[in-house]
C-alpha cells in the first residue's frame, strides 16, 4: 500500500474507534510494518490539514479529534456537557505535570511547595493526567504524566505543541489571562 492508501485506511479506522488507538493496533489491522505505518500516518496527517478534524498522537497513542478551530461548531451542534472550570491549583499541578513529565506527587508538591494529593486525585477523574509509571527507588512513588483528554482540551497534536514557557510570559503580560473552558468534546 502507499502512504497514502495506508493513511486512508487509518482515517477510517480511527474514525469509527471510540478510543485512541496504539500504532500496533493499526499495523495489525492494516498489515503494514512501522516504518509503513509512520510514513501512512504522516500521509493523513497532511491530508487532514486545514480540515475540521486533526491527527493526535502522544506516544504511540493516536486518534482523529475535532480541530480546535471547529470545536464551537461542534459544541454549538452537539451541546456536549461541560464539566466546569479547573481551579488555580488544578491548572498549576495540571502545568507542572505537563512540563515535567513524568514527576512524581513529591516533586509537583516541592515545586508548588503545598500539598496536591486532592488535586492530582481530581486531574486523574477527569482524565487530564495518568499514572505513567513508577519511579525507582524506597517506596516506588507514582509517576503523572498527561493524557489524550489533556491534548484534547486543550487542542493540541501531541505534547511538542505546548507553549515554551517564554511564550506563556509574554502572553500573560499582554493580558490574554483567560485559560480554556474544559468541555467533553469527542473525536470522531
Amino acid at each position: 500500500m502507499t502512504p497514502e492508501e495506508l493513511g486512508a485506511a487509518f482515517e477510517a479506522i480511527l474514525f469509527a474507534s471510540h478510543r485512541p488507538l496504539k500504532l500496533r493496533e493499526l499495523q495489525t489491522a492494516t498489515g503494514s510494518e512501522r516504518r509503513d505505518a509512520e510514513a501512512g500516518l504522516t500521509a493523513l496527517e497532511q491530508a487532514l490539514g486545514g480540515r475540521g478534524v486533526m491527527l493526535q498522537r502522544l506516544g504511540d497513542e493516536v486518534q482523529v479529534v475535532t480541530s480546535p478551530d471547529q470545536a464551537q461548531f461542534v459544541r454549538r451542534a452537539l451541546r456536549p456537557e461541560v464539566t466546569g472550570r479547573l481551579s488555580p491549583a488544578a491548572y498549576e499541578t495540571l502545568a507542572i505535570v505537563a512540563y515535567q513529565q513524568p514527576v512524581t506527587r513529591a516533586q509537583v508538591e516541592e515545586l508548588r511547595g503545598v500539598g496536591c494529593e486532592t488535586v492530582l486525585g481530581n486531574l486523574e477523574l477527569r482524565d487530564l493526567v495518568t499514572e505513567v509509571g513508577r519511579a525507582p527507588g524506597p517506596g516506588q512513588a507514582k509517576l503523572y504524566g498527561t493524557t489524550m483528554r489533556f491534548l484534547q482540551v486543550l487542542g493540541l497534536r501531541n505534547l511538542d505543541d505546548l507553549p515554551v514557557p517564554d511564550e506563556l510570559r509574554s502572553a500573560f503580560a499582554d493580558g490574554a489571562r483567560d485559560l480554556p473552558e474544559e468541555s467533553s468534546e469527542s473525536s470522531g
